[in-house]
């Protein structure tokens, strides 16, 4: 559908993007960086009690902002934070901006709450590694498999840049949604566990947001039965919500929504 974009409109919308993604990159390389060390990274500026209630905090800004912004209040200022009235179109760059700095900030900001527990070496620490490669191969698939323009932010800024309003593909339960309901959450409760590295800070960071892996899909759910309907309805009967259920006999096999 072709919308009537101004061309500073769609300049605007094009280096938008490319904040987005910039940001997006850096964000991801940290948590891959910082989950690979054991958190050792950050720079926060406070130790003991006062580390951990501000590595608390972090925690809990991208648990509680990256729920709410999904919420339709949440939807509702997404739309008004976006540059030169773009609000709308742009949401899904500005969430993914967003969530992106978060986890940036998460990272780099955290304060150390002690000395390495466990390290891996040779063969045990290389068949880690691959773990952790592996569920990062995992997250990948199952971010494209969800789509990876709204994922990424790609979808919003690139149809305003063809002049263009964004449009967004029906659910589909394709790929690892065909085995589970929420790949892309047991993706990222893998990540967590793989990391090599162990500390109390990297073991704090996997029990509170693995938590968050196994309630917020709850929201996303119910969001999806307020879209989707009986689509989904169905779909949440026959597959599992995050984990594989593989004696599945295929009878019950899912078919695509």
């Amino acid at each position: 559908m072709t919308a009537a974009y101004t061309a500073r409109e769609r300049r605007i919308a094009a280096l938008y993007g490319l904040l987005c993604h910039g940001a997006f990159a850096i964000g991801i390389s940290a948590m891959v960086a910082g989950i690979f060390t054991g958190l050792r990274l950050g720079r926060g500026p406070f130790s003991g009690a006062a580390a951990l209630g501000w590595d608390l905090l972090l925690i809990a800004q991208f648990v509680v902002l990256h729920s709410f912004l999904l919420t339709r209040r949440g939807r509702a200022v997404l739309v008004r934070l976006a540059p030169a009235g773009l609000g709308a179109p742009l949401s899904t760059t500005t969430f993914a901006l967003i969530s992106s700095l978060q986890i940036l900030l998460t990272f780099v900001a955290w304060s150390r709450l002690g000395e390495v527990w466990w390290e891996p070496h040779g063969w045990v620490r290389a068949v880690i590694c691959c773990a952790y490669a592996a569920s990062w191969m995992f997250l990948l698939k199952a971010m494209s498999d969800a789509g990876m323009a709204v994922q990424t932010g790609f979808l919003g800024w690139s149809a305003v840049a063809r002049g263009q309003e964004p449009r967004f593909a029906g659910f589909r339960a394709q790929g690892t949604f065909r085995v589970v309901r929420q790949p892309v959450y047991l993706a990222f409760a893998c990540t967590l566990w793989t990391g090599p590295v162990w500390t109390p800070d990297h073991l704090l960071l996997a029990v509170t947001w693995t938590g968050y892996c196994l309630l917020g899909p709850l929201l996303k759910e119910r969001r999806y039965l307020r879209f989707y309907g009986d689509t989904f309805a169905r779909y949440r009967q026959r597959v599992p919500y995050l984990l594989p259920a593989w004696r599945r006999s295929r009878r019950d096999a899912v078919e695509p929504c």
